[in-house]
């Protein structure tokens, strides 16, 4: 039987077929960006990644399940997990394993978005933060050449995977093992910065080491899911100003290895109060990333059900010690019960009625300002006032 990566006619229809589906979405493919996904695989990224099943996560190769099965999941536009709590694909045994997705290949049309953002041309130094799979670091090869990008990774298992996949394409773009907001080379310079992993905060060297007119793409995303995408180009003085992209993105943070939330504390019953909202409207990714705008940096949040099972949501910030969970009731109006200093579902409350009072603005409305000092995200209402926020 033929083995269906020998089958070079069944592997050009996958990806027509993939390119298809992101311009058939809210991407309009430039001709350069549909040529790369034309002509890049992405299944020699991801000979293995997992597939959910229940709480577990368990390696699906392509002699498992189907090869045909396989290779459309490999060409559909979907993120493909890669890497669970460190474990790699490749090392997880037939069980799986549980725990938190460390790294994935992004959905196509997620990169899309930000490498038409980002406009790569043939001769720009590109810099990469987030080698992953290596299948965004091959677009970046066929659009700028290879020896023009540079790609880094906190892991080593996934900077010797991507090296070995790039140079199996024929790519050979330098490939870092590193932290990717500090060891940028500090004898190099870039038309172009990516990341594909998120920051709360733009790195200064990144600021630093990006050209004059040079553009950054990055994702900048707190506590809560739905996180933005910003888009910065340098000026002259040194400051980078842009603004947020249409697209939410949850990207995973980008690994420093000092990472570690303090434990949230138990909350102990005491008198509550009703609440204006439901912990889920964090979840609404329209306002979580207005929400995340005016919370604490160091402000955490978890979620889990009741045993009825209703949702909670717990805040806590542990510069103060403040805890407040908010309890969806039976009886339909959720509890807040806070310990410590500070209410911290009150903020949120009036950020809501702040966020329908600008009438739902939404994030491509936002600007973004950033210097090796500050950064800040602003919105200019219709009638000329604005608004901002340090992040």
């Amino acid at each position: 039987m033929t083995n269906i990566l020998d089958d070079e006619e069944r592997l050009i229809r996958a990806r027509i077929s993939l390119t298809q589906q992101i311009d058939r979405g809210s991407v309009v493919l430039s001709s350069r960006l549909a040529e790369a996904f034309l002509n890049v695989p992405r299944h020699p990224f991801v000979p293995v990644f997992y597939r959910r099943e229940g709480e577990r996560f368990i390696p699906w190769r392509i002699t498992e399940g189907g090869a045909e099965a396989w290779l459309d999941a490999v060409y559909t536009d979907d993120s493909l997990i890669t890497e669970v709590d460190g474990v790699h694909a490749e090392q997880g045994g037939s069980g799986g394993v549980t725990g938190v997705p460390t790294s994935s290949s992004t959905a196509p049309s997620l990169m899309a978005d930000m490498l038409d953002a980002l406009d790569v041309n043939e001769g720009d130094d590109v810099y990469e933060a987030g080698a992953g799979s290596g299948y965004n670091a091959a677009m970046l090869c066929h659009l700028a050449g290879d020896k023009h990008v540079t790609t880094v990774d906190r892991s080593d298992t996934l900077t010797t995977l991507a090296r070995e996949r790039l140079n199996g394409i024929g790519f050979d773009p330098v490939v870092l093992h590193g932290d990717g907001a500090r060891d940028v080379p500090a004898d190099a310079m870039y038309d172009r910065i990516i990341a594909t992993a998120s920051v709360p905060r733009i790195p200064p060297s990144w600021l630093e080491r990006c050209r004059t007119g040079g553009i950054l793409v990055v994702p900048l995303k707190g506590t809560l899911a739905g996180g933005m995408i910003a888009r910065l180009t340098k000026l002259p003085d040194g400051t980078a100003v842009g603004r947020i992209l249409h697209t939410p993105a949850a990207f995973m943070p980008l690994r420093t290895g000092t990472e570690g939330e303090a434990p949230v504390p138990e909350i102990p019953g005491r008198p509550s109060r009703d609440a204006e909202l439901s912990g889920l409207v964090l979840d609404d990714w329209t306002f979580s990333f207005f929400a995340q705008l005016h919370m604490p940096r160091a402000l955490v949040r978890t979620y889990s059900r009741s045993d009825q099972g209703l949702h909670i949501t717990v805040l806590y910030d542990p510069a103060d010690g403040s805890a407040t969970r908010i309890e969806d009731m039976p009886g339909g109006t959720p509890l807040v019960t806070s310990t410590g200093p500070r209410d911290l579902w009150e903020p949120v409350e009036v950020t809501h009625r702040r966020w329908r009072q600008l009438n739902r603005p939404r994030r491509e409305w936002f600007g973004i300002e950033a210097t090796p000092a500050e950064q800040n995200v602003t919105y200019t209402a219709p009638d000329g006032r604005v608004h901002r926020w340090t992040i």
